[in-house]
């Protein structure tokens, strides 16, 4: 008797190879206005809290443990954004690179906005 062959459920690729519809995940998004495509805020500061992270712990190890603060300054700044929709670095990056939010059109405010009262 021979075995039949595996299928892969719909919407999955056979093992070994990509799916074709798959988009790189650092793919960058498609900007306006005739500039070349850059990544969104969001994705920069996380990419930038990461990296000071990484670089506070290791020098903390490595040469003080006064660098361990630098990583709760970290922390701090990505707790700001959380709650408010900005940090300074998110300010910073905005006014000098002129990047853009993955929230189009907003003010940086990320609050429910209240229903209107009929």
């Amino acid at each position: 008797m021979t075995p039949t062959p595996r299928t892969p459920p719909p919407g999955t690729a056979p093992p070994g190879t990509a799916p074709s519809s798959a988009t790189p995940l650092l793919a960058p998004i498609a900007s306006s206005a005739g500039r070349p495509p850059t990544w969104p805020l969001e994705r920069v500061l996380f990419a930038l809290a990461g990296s000071f992270t990484l670089l506070s712990v290791l020098l903390g190890v490595v040469v003080s443990r006064w660098f361990l603060l630098l990583a709760a300054v970290v922390g701090v700044n990505q707790w700001a954004f959380v709650a408010l929709g900005r940090c300074p670095a998110s300010i910073v990056l905005q006014r000098a690179c002129g990047l853009r939010s993955m929230r189009a059109g907003t003010t940086g405010d990320n609050r429910a906005t209240p229903a209107p009262v009929r």
